[in-house]
């Protein structure tokens, strides 16, 4: 996939477990418990070097579509080489789609009034610029998910201030950033038992709190919430943390060893619970009447969801619509020959159902 090297802003990181994200044949070997996106990309290309896929890779194409023939019982597979422009063709008799479900050229940004008005600098995290200098200016980053919670945590000390604009709550909880159980044992057993104890504990505590939390929704909120107190302190405006919504109706966030609520806690960032009337030229306009001033405005706002890479399907011919075909346990395609595509749970590691 492209993620963890195309995403580059600061401190990105995963918002899963590693030891339930990382590949079950070669388990996660390290005490990060949510790694950042380098070591990420390093755990990646490491195994694909040690199971020797690495050679058969082909880089910089772009897959444009696939065409099934029922006469030669074959897949035709056009991509279009980056660096020039020239297609290339391959025939399969399977075809596997990997893809997972995001449009990687572009992230989701929503039509702010006056955009254009704003004198500062616009970013997009999925298209982080290298030398954008944040360091003593003021930001916004705008957005609740997972993306807004790893960004004001990880600017907040470089930045003059940094204010996390949100629409509405979601769901917070913190998390240990290391394992320390994991790395006491390690001390006493081998390696390769720890993390994949690690791993099956880890599945099995995420199921459970899924299962208590749609069971038991009202006593999961009192606990998820109690825990953002306890971090923020007694007399922290809590309205920025309470959801409209039960948990798991979306998903959590979470946040390593509590960073957010530190900062929050410690004055190094605030949070605003609002919907923006318009972009000025020095930086935001609240429905409230309220102005957020602003060096760096930063949309957090989500990303495109795509499928199958936007390639398009075809079947003797004939276009394929994805969307009107039922698909079996997210493997296979209603209808659709000698074909896979992999999809993965919303609800825990998308590598968990993978496998």
């Amino acid at each position: 996939g492209g993620t963890w090297d195309l995403f580059r802003y600061p401190g990105i990181r995963s918002d899963s477990d590693m030891f339930s994200f990382g590949y079950g044949f070669r388990p996660w070997n390290e005490l990060q418990v949510l790694a950042d996106g380098p070591s990420i990309r390093n755990y990646i290309h490491e195994t694909a070097d040690e199971y020797r896929v690495s050679p058969h890779i082909h880089y910089g194409l772009k897959v444009t579509g696939a065409a099934w023939s029922s006469s030669e019982n074959r897949w035709t597979v056009t991509a279009e080489r980056e660096d020039s422009g020239e297609t290339e063709t391959f025939l399969s008799r399977f075809l596997i789609g990997c893809t997972g479900y995001y449009n990687y050229d572009q992230g989701y940004l929503p039509e702010f009034p006056g955009m254009d008005r704003f004198q500062g600098t616009c970013v997009h995290p999925q298209q982080w610029p290298k030398d954008l200098d944040y360091r003593d200016k003021k930001v916004v980053v705008i957005g609740s998910g997972a993306t807004a919670v790893t960004l004001v945590p990880a600017m907040a000390e470089e930045t003059s201030h940094i204010t996390m604009l949100q629409r509405s709550p979601s769901y917070i909880f913190s998390v240990p950033a290391y394992d320390k159980f994991s790395e006491l044992l390690d001390r006493v057993l081998p390696s390769g038992w720890v993390y994949r104890m690690a791993r099956w504990r880890n599945i099995k505590l995420q199921r459970l709190i899924y299962v208590i939390a749609k069971k038991y929704p009202d006593f999961t909120r009192k606990l998820l919430l109690s825990n953002v107190k306890r971090h923020v302190g007694k007399d922290f405006d809590m309205t920025h943390f309470q959801p409209v919504y039960q948990p798991w109706d979306e998903r959590l966030c979470a946040v390593p060893d509590a960073d957010l609520f530190r900062d929050l806690r410690e004055g190094k960032a605030d949070i605003v619970t609002d919907h923006i009337d318009t972009f000025t030229e020095n930086g935001i306009r609240l429905k409230s009447g309220r102005e957020l001033d602003a060096d760096i405005i930063i949309a957090a706002t989500g990303l495109n969801l795509q499928v199958l890479g936007g390639m398009s399907l075809s079947l003797d011919g004939e276009p394929l619509d994805v969307s009107e075909r039922m698909t079996y346990k997210g493997v296979l395609m209603e209808g659709v020959p000698n074909m896979a595509w992999i999809f993965g749970y919303t609800n825990a590691s998308w590598t968990l159902k993978a496998d």
